[in-house]
């Protein structure tokens, strides 16, 4: 293996509305396309119930190994996958300082010299105080030296980035989600905290266009402002064998969950 190639994608509820799962089909047609050798999820929800069954069908219909990290407090689960010839060496949990949990996966890459770190991440979507003590916990992991990547949706806008043109738009309950502590603006602290820590924004370094990943065309004028929720954040070591970073917007991304997902590709 030369090349490594990571998804994630904050699905919605899995792509599911109650029993209707026409959107996981989408995003499940959307894997099997793009075939990436890890794919983080976020809101993995009920892949848990009925002893896994969802997660065990998930496992065979992209023909991945799926981990899965249970969310106690908020049912929005947190899952990895990884496709052969990948091979996991310890998987980790954290349900107690995350709003939701976390997941962090190593895996050895045949081949590579050392083994990456894979994490799997969702913030608290109620505040950045509450996603600042997450970051907290973040930003230890940096270790310039190791192959470490962060994936996921991070409730929060990039310093890179400007005010989104519609967040004056967006309605109060959801703006005070994301207020700086000013009470104005979108805050920015949370992502410039994690790149104060060492971490590498590859949105900000391989995307000129800084492609909005939430709202998608189906979830207009919901919950957020057009704006860089999600992001791969790379340690030092990692972010020089990026290659390529893009926001898949298509006609079944568009309609699949409320988030877009973000493809990456990486030289080992």
């Amino acid at each position: 293996m030369t090349t490594l190639s990571v998804l994630t994608y904050n699905t919605l509820f899995a792509g599911r509305d109650g029993d209707d799962d026409r959107r996981a089909r989408k995003q499940i047609e959307l894997i099997n396309d793009l075939r990436p050798d890890v794919f983080l999820m976020q809101e993995a929800r009920h892949l848990d119930a009925q002893g896994s069954a969802l997660l065990y069908a998930l496992e065979r219909d992209i023909s991945m190994r799926g981990f899965l990290a249970i969310a106690p407090r908020t049912g929005q689960h947190i899952a990895i996958f990884i496709r052969e010839p990948l091979r996991p060496l310890s998987f980790e949990v954290d349900g107690a300082h995350f709003h939701h949990t976390l997941a962090t996966l190593k895996v050895a890459v045949p081949g590579g010299e050392q083994p990456i770190t894979l994490i799997s991440a969702h913030l608290c979507p109620n505040g950045p105080d509450v996603r600042r003590r997450e970051a907290a916990y973040l930003t230890v992991q940096a270790a310039p030296d190791r192959l470490t990547l962060i994936a996921g949706d991070f409730n929060s806008a990039s310093p890179h980035d400007p005010e989104p043109e519609d967040w004056v738009g967006l309605a109060p309950h959801h703006r005070a989600r994301y207020l700086s502590d000013d009470l104005q603006g979108i805050d920015r602290s949370v992502l410039a905290q994690l790149e104060a820590a060492g971490w590498v924004d590859l949105g900000h370094r391989l995307d000129a266009s800084k492609a909005p990943t939430v709202p998608t065309g189906a979830y207009r004028d919901v919950e957020f402002a057009t704006m860089r929720c999600d992001y791969l954040l790379a340690s030092q070591a990692l972010v020089t064998k990026a290659r390529s970073y893009r926001v898949i917007r298509n006609d079944i991304t568009d309609a699949a969950s409320d988030h877009y997902p973000v493809f990456a590709t990486f030289d080992l």
